[in-house]
């Protein structure tokens, strides 16, 4: 990736630190007041294409904060430390600017979605955090449900099942949010899984080249 390095020397400065921490917190946050406070709250947050034209811009930043709509504290909890984990995890590896552009790449990704189908949110982004961290340390161990140990390849592999199910039935906006919500993954190792899709690809058909020769 020469062309990050490059932008990384150039623009390195400008890493947000702690940036998925800002996001989880703000959601904790905004979940907070939309529970105990006022719920109306959350209609001025997400993208929303009739709105951004009329001249509510700050939902260009505010849709990041919108937290998963769960009237259940530990549900919320727990899937905000999972990204804390992740998202942490992404930042020791790359360092600030490299999961700022990361980040904002999938923000990008959404505001597009947002502008072409009327609507876009963040579930996309933050499943290509897990995407990413999957595709790094794929021999990892970590506990399922804090009981299974199981290699973050498997949880990968089931991650885009269920990503592949949720683009297959959803709607046409949350096709694009989806797919667009992957971005920052694409244009970080798009052309790895380019060439790991080939080389399978090749891998299994000389596999069943050789299979075909030998039952001849």
């Amino acid at each position: 990736m020469r062309w990050i390095d490059k932008l990384e020397r150039r623009y390195g400065r400008y890493g947000i630190p702690n940036l998925i921490n800002i996001v989880l917190v703000g959601q904790i946050l905004v979940w907070f007041i939309m529970m105990f406070v006022e719920q109306r709250v959350l209609f001025l947050l997400p993208l929303d294409r009739a709105a951004l034209l009329h001249g509510q811009v700050w939902r260009l930043l505010t849709f990041i904060f919108v937290p998963t709509l769960t009237t259940r504290p530990l549900t919320l909890l727990l899937e905000l430390y999972f990204y804390w984990w992740v998202g942490n995890s992404l930042t020791r590896a790359w360092g600030d600017f490299r999961f700022t552009l990361y980040w904002l790449a999938g923000m990008l990704g959404a505001i597009l979605s947002c502008l072409i189908t009327g609507s876009g949110g963040t579930s996309g982004l933050f499943l290509s955090l897990f995407f990413a961290y999957a595709w790094m340390w794929p021999e990892q161990r970590v506990l399922l449900f804090f009981i299974l140990p199981v290699k973050v390849k498997w949880l990968g592999w089931a991650a885009g099942a269920v990503w592949l199910l949720e683009f297959l039935f959803s709607r046409l906006s949350g096709r694009v949010s989806l797919l667009f919500g992957l971005a920052g993954f694409l244009l970080f190792f798009g052309p790895e899984l380019y060439h790991w899709c080939r080389d399978t690809l090749v891998s299994a058909k000389r596999h069943r080249d050789w299979e075909n020769r030998w039952r001849q």
